[in-house]
């Protein structure tokens, strides 16, 4: 999981990981929507590729690189688990507020208990 949080924390990693959302895209492509170089596309998509978030197809002389499902999943599950820990947590908090809302007279004070 580490792996997958480096690669995604540069910025133009980040970028790639979103623009092939849209789907399979060429290097070439990647590089002039992002305006980088071919070689610093080559770079970032290398680092992404040995973290298992894309991968690359050949067709004809190009290859094209897409998502992998697989390792985004992993990340959205390990994610979901702190997720569900802050939701707890939050649910708590509103129902603290919620108590301290009913204590309060009008006018801001505390009611004596």
């Amino acid at each position: 999981m580490i792996e997958t949080f480096a690669a995604l924390a540069e910025p133009t990693r980040f970028r790639i990981v979103e623009l092939l959302r849209a789907g399979p895209c060429p290097v070439n492509d990647i590089g002039e929507r992002l305006r980088l170089s071919q070689p610093q596309v080559s770079k970032h998509l290398r680092v992404l590729k040995d973290a298992g978030l894309v991968d690359a197809q050949p067709r004809a002389q190009q290859r094209l690189y897409e998502l992998r499902p697989q390792q985004l999943r992993k990340l959205h599950d390990w994610l979901e688990r702190y997720r569900q820990l802050w939701d707890a947590r939050f649910d708590g908090l509103d129902s603290l507020i919620e108590e301290l809302k009913a204590q309060e007279k009008p006018g801001g004070r505390k009611s004596k208990t």
